[in-house]
């Protein structure tokens, strides 16, 4: 048997391939860690121990979707509320950012009664709140809609539940507000439109008056809601609750006051409207049809909930789903018999144009 070979004591060794390692686990959580240390956190520890007894409780209805860089801000704005009993329900809708990381983090800190995960169906906003509304397992005296990108200011809740309580309980209610409107920073640069008329179906049908962002309900208009179920068809889900409510007997109240900073940013889904190139947008839409599309949806929603509705609300549902459908001159008429209206003069003007044009 041969003996190996001696290694000249000069010849280099040859370099071995180093074996491919995994990632570090500093490097798979640095991000999260690094964005996590930036939240600024409100603590509960003053309001867990709180049973707050007699006070109704509110379920806070939140849906997310990639909402990471601003929903910790609303979250703790929820926490600093005046009116002290709430929980919250998050539906997100598969968000790939730290979205669901931070309803987490906040839920270790304050506690699975006070914050509750869920997974929304992923089909858009207006679906993931109707879900949302629809769960038999959430249990409240009052249900509000919260964006995940807002502010809430501290006195919200408590306006809303002071004027929901001056209402009978089984009596449908809603109650929304006007918005300050904020830029990505917080910073004030406006309000959004103020209106004054009084809310109506005659009004609903043809416009949403209050963002879902600022609207809080009493139990009787969420089983209302539930009634109609969630697969409705209905264009957002401010605008049906608004429509719906005041259809079937409710009460709806405008609040001047504003109750929520409504962020204005690059991802808003929907904007307040309140510019030049908003409004003249908004115009555009109406010329070219988008307008008179939504209320085709409306229109077909409220048809398959009319039997809810008070007999001279399906008669003003009838007389609009009728004209809307005439030549000029009876279109004109029965638009005109309804008495739909819009909030503001610039909106009524809008409002004749589609009517003559054939596009509402």
């Amino acid at each position: 048997m041969q003996d190996a070979p001696l290694r000249n004591e000069t010849e280099v060794p040859r370099a071995q391939p180093a074996p491919a390692r995994a990632p570090s686990i500093e490097k798979l959580v640095g991000p999260w860690e690094e964005f996590r240390r930036v939240i600024p956190l409100v603590s509960l520890k003053s309001l867990l121990h709180e049973r707050a007894p007699g006070v109704p409780k509110v379920a806070i209805l939140m849906c997310t979707m990639e909402g990471q860089q601003f929903l910790a801000h609303q979250l703790n704005s929820i926490a600093t509320q005046s009116h002290p009993r709430w929980s919250i329900w998050a539906s997100d809708d598969g968000s790939a950012d730290h979205t669901h990381a931070i309803l987490e983090y906040y839920q270790a800190h304050w506690g699975a009664d006070r914050i509750s995960i869920h997974e929304g169906p992923a089909e858009g906003s207006t679906a993931n709140f109707l879900s949302l509304t629809c769960r038999a397992d959430i249990d409240a005296d009052y249900f509000a809609y919260a964006d995940q990108d807002d502010i809430w200011e501290a006195d919200k809740l408590e306006r809303a539940v002071a004027w929901l309580q001056s209402v009978p309980p089984d009596v449908p209610a809603l109650y929304g507000s006007r918005t300050l409107l904020v830029d990505a920073r917080n910073q004030h640069i406006g309000y959004s439109p103020l209106f004054e008329r009084e809310p109506s179906f005659r009004n609903a049908l043809v416009q949403s008056i209050a963002g879902g962002n600022t609207m809080v309900f009493n139990r009787a208009a969420r089983d209302l809601l539930r009634l109609a179920g969630e697969d409705v068809g209905a264009v957002t889900h401010d605008w049906w609750a608004y429509m719906l409510v005041s259809s079937c007997g409710g009460r709806v109240h405008y609040d001047p006051y504003p109750t929520v900073r409504y962020r204005q940013h690059d991802a808003n889904q929907f904007g307040a409207n309140r510019s030049l190139p908003a409004q003249w947008r908004r115009l555009r839409q109406l010329l070219q049809g988008r307008f008179r599309g939504w209320v085709d949806r409306n229109v077909d929603a409220l048809m398959r909930v009319r039997h809810l509705m008070t007999p001279e609300n399906q008669r003003v549902l009838d007389t609009f789903a009728a004209a809307r459908r005439q030549p000029l001159l009876p279109r004109l008429a029965g638009l005109r018999q309804v008495g739909i209206y819009r909030q503001t003069v610039l909106g009524n003007l809008g409002l004749a144009m589609a009517a003559l044009i054939n596009r509402l």
